[in-house]
């Protein structure tokens, strides 16, 4: 009867430990993948996007300029690679003039200090008087810095209709 208690606690001890293992794991496992995007984090830079959006249809550079870092880098549909500075000066490019824009779907997976955000938007206007319809793809790296979320990176692709 003795063995049997014996082997009933090691049985239980076996299960308890194998419970704390499993624990342990869910949690470093949901801590290594990303949040969905209905987190507070993923709200927040999403709303970011959509200023960004608004901040474009009225060529202010200062509002787009809070939402990106000092290091900020941009590839272009063409593969063009620009920084912040160039980027804030095609904000204010006269020769395009966008008559309407909006994201059609968009998606933010947080980590740690940090936010990725893949969507697509659709843009119409004219550049140098010639109207234009694209859509694109794009993708925002944003990262918590100094109390604020600056996008630091993005990346935008020009799809077929």
């Amino acid at each position: 009867m003795r063995m049997l208690n014996k082997a009933g606690r090691d049985g239980a001890n076996a299960i308890r430990n194998l419970a704390i293992c499993c624990c342990f794991v869910t949690w470093f496992a949901s801590a290594q993948n990303p949040k969905s995007d209905l987190s507070t984090e993923g709200a927040a830079v999403m709303a970011l996007e959509r200023a960004w959006i608004q901040a474009s249809l009225s060529h202010d550079a200062h509002a787009i300029g809070s939402m990106i870092g000092e290091r900020f880098i941009n590839t272009d549909s063409a593969g063009v690679v620009s920084g912040r500075r160039k980027f804030l000066a095609d904000a204010l490019d006269p020769k395009v003039q966008i008559s309407a824009s909006n994201i059609e779907f968009m998606k933010a997976d947080t980590y740690p200090g940090a936010a990725v955000v893949t969507g697509t938007y659709r843009a119409k206007g004219t550049n140098s008087g010639r109207p234009y319809d694209y859509l694109w793809r794009f993708t925002d790296t944003w990262v918590y810095e100094d109390g604020k979320w600056l996008c630091v990176a993005s990346h935008s692709s020009l799809m077929k209709k």
